[in-house]
């Protein structure tokens, strides 16, 4: 007998703290930064996004995240049987103990593997197809798939091209072993050769950072990448499961940039009202925006049981890739 993979319960997470366009003008205007309102919402489509105060990590977000979606599936937490934690802002420097074992001791599991996936924007979805795997494979019954991200804490505020840009946040899902198909389709990419245009350069050496801890992106580049590869991404998804845009019920994009967004909608044919926007008031989670803007749209009832979902994410690396779901 066949078994596939699905998406049984989902759940998310966004700090307290709410910073609007306006906050920030004000905030980097005491450092002689400018900008404005209209001149971030016309460049990216966000008007507010969220940051954790000091003392809330990854881990913090993801466990919320997490209990919220194992809570909807109906499973009691000793039922999970993996957690991969999607994430490029782990709670510990050099990534270890991985963020996924943090969040299983503050959810006190302790039978279960556990580990992080570092694949930036992609991260997501790079973890979807690993858990979508690993169920098919018949080795994980019940796997718990997170993106956290705290991505103010690698922000340089004198950079208005990239400050304005990234919130914080965390959602997940629970994938479950299932006679009936839920992941239909998934296509992993990466190329190397553009991992300068969007990097973290910064190095750990002898107890100290050498080069820069901040987000630097090449914006231009960026924009030029990501509409190219995920229009393509999308359609090969699509064909791997003998479908066409048209069979999808709605398209969540990574949530980076609403004129990204618009454009590989527009490409694919796919109508605004089928694609999901959280990007307006979550900024750019990266590897926490697909799942936050799944967990809205399924909270609010728009997404329903039976329905199908394309999600797709790039980012750093350079990486990207999409998942062909039916709830």
């Amino acid at each position: 007998m066949n078994v596939f993979s699905k998406i049984t319960g989902t759940g998310s997470y966004l700090p307290p703290r709410r910073v609007t366009n306006q906050d920030l003008t004000i905030q980097l205007a005491a450092d002689g930064i400018e900008t404005s309102d209209e001149w971030i919402l016309s460049r990216s489509g966000i008007s507010a996004r969220h940051f954790a105060e000091a003392d809330v990590s990854a881990s913090d977000m993801a466990v919320i995240a997490a209990q919220r979606a194992i809570e909807q599936a109906g499973l009691e937490k000793n039922q999970i049987d993996l957690i991969i934690v999607a994430t490029s802002t782990p709670d510990h420097l050099g990534g270890f103990p991985s963020t996924a074992c943090i969040v299983q001791k503050k959810l006190a599991m302790n039978n279960c593997a556990a580990f992080d996936v570092q694949a930036v924007c992609s991260g997501f979805i790079y973890a979807v197809s690993i858990a979508d795997a690993m169920i098919k494979a018949g080795t994980h019954k019940n796997v718990l798939v997170i993106g956290a991200e705290v991505f103010s804490r690698i922000l340089d505020f004198k950079d208005r091209g990239t400050c304005v840009l990234f919130g914080d946040g965390a959602g997940a899902v629970v994938m479950s072993a299932s006679k009936q198909p839920g992941v239909l389709a998934t296509k992993l990419h990466a190329d190397g050769h553009y991992s300068h245009i969007l990097s973290v350069p910064g190095k750990a050496a002898n107890g100290a950072v050498q080069g820069s801890a901040f987000v630097q992106m090449d914006g231009p580049a960026v924009f030029k990448v990501a509409v190219s590869v995920l229009e393509k991404v999308a359609v090969e998804v699509l064909e791997s499961a003998n479908m066409t845009a048209a069979d999808l019920d709605w398209l969540i994009p990574h949530q980076a940039n609403i004129r990204i967004m618009q454009s590989t909608a527009k490409k694919l044919h796919i109508p605004a009202e089928k694609v999901v926007v959280t990007v307006d008031q979550h900024g750019n989670t990266s590897a926490a925006s697909i799942p936050l803007a799944l967990d809205c749209a399924v909270r609010d009832g728009r997404i329903k049981a039976g329905q199908t979902i394309l999600i797709e994410g790039v980012g750093g690396g350079f990486t990207w890739g999409a998942a062909l779901i039916r709830m």
